[in-house]
């Protein structure tokens, strides 16, 4: 519903304040699933993080989207709906949801457990798999996150300049 909310509302605050609320429903939901690591950077990035930096934007632009009516693309249509059924038909062969017979659970997990501590010395499991088994995919979440804040700040000293020489021609013009 709130997904829902957030594509047909045109009030950009609107939709940001929806975001976050989006993005606690979805950490809450990795709280029930026992990922608490997962909801904790997903309040933090989502729902902190993400809305600052979306209000900020708001505050240098406009809050109502500018709504310019294109006609539909019948074939992007189509390479959706092919995109989603090859998504779909990925996850056929997949294991139940907590099926304790799953790879996952037989192969990964066991050895995550038992020898973790031996192989990185870290005592604590979630930190050894998040700095260590799983150290590149998380420097390239710090570098996406950190790109995109690079990016905001861009548009936002952007908008800056573009005020100040605006102020700074209509003095100028004032005194002449």
């Amino acid at each position: 519903m709130v997904a829902i909310a957030i594509v047909k509302i045109r009030d950009l605050f609107a939709v940001t304040m929806l975001t976050g609320i989006y993005s606690l429903l979805a950490a809450s939901l990795f709280v029930v699933l026992d990922a608490v690591d997962v909801a904790l950077t997903e309040a933090a990035v989502g729902a902190g993080i993400m809305i600052i930096l979306m209000l900020g934007t708001l505050a240098l632009t406009t809050s109502k989207e500018k709504v310019h009516r294109k006609p539909q693309n019948a074939l992007a249509l189509v390479v959706v709906f092919i995109t989603g059924a090859a998504l779909i038909y990925g996850t056929l062969d997949m294991p139940h949801f907590g099926d304790p017979e799953a790879p996952a659970h037989t192969h990964l997990s066991p050895h995550f457990t038992q020898e973790s501590v031996d192989e990185i010395g870290i005592p604590n499991m979630v930190t050894s798999v998040l700095a260590s088994y799983r150290g590149i995919d998380t420097l390239g979440e710090a570098v996406v996150i950190y790109a995109a804040a690079v990016g905001v700040l861009l548009v936002l000293g952007s908008g800056a300049v573009r005020r100040r020489r605006k102020e700074k021609t209509d003095s100028g013009e004032a005194q002449s």
